[in-house]
């Protein structure tokens, strides 16, 4: 039976302390997927990875999206208590095409509710990071953490 990559411990791992060759194996390969690289020769040249270190770690790393199992995401944001900040992160969802499912608001403590947000991304525009990082530049959102994925 052959093993594949899912057969394998995974890691959820900051992008700031992975090692630059492995960030950019990951560019390489995202260069490739989108077409803006004909070759793995070509695309490595182009983020300056040498092609066997792309070889190396091609299969090692990956994207957090590409690993989301069945395209269900669970998050945790501390919201600052503003009126129509909750709208507004909604609305920035909706936007991405990500369904609501579930979504719990605390009450409001020293300027500040926890929201607890379970998305189906399996229709989102782009990139499921660049929904998060969209999030987190909201001026009123103090921090997202993502709490689960899969069912």
């Amino acid at each position: 039976m052959k093993s594949n990559r899912f057969d394998k411990k995974f890691y959820l791992v900051r992008e700031d302390v992975l090692p630059d060759v492995m960030k950019k194996t990951l560019e390489a390969k995202e260069l490739l997927d989108r077409g803006k690289a004909e070759s793995v020769g070509e695309a490595a040249a182009i983020v300056d990875l040498s092609r066997s270190a792309y070889y190396k770690y091609r299969d090692t790393v990956f994207p957090f999206s590409s690993v989301v199992k069945d395209r269900l995401i669970t998050l945790f944001i501390y919201l600052e208590d503003r009126s129509g900040a909750l709208s507004r992160l909604l609305t920035l969802v909706a936007e991405a095409d990500c369904n609501v499912l579930t979504i719990h608001q605390t009450i409001p403590l020293q300027g500040r509710a926890n929201i607890t947000i379970s998305l189906n991304i399996s229709q989102i525009k782009g990139e499921i990071e660049h929904l998060l990082e969209k999030i987190r530049s909201l001026d009123y959102v103090e921090k997202v953490e993502v709490v689960g994925t899969g069912v």
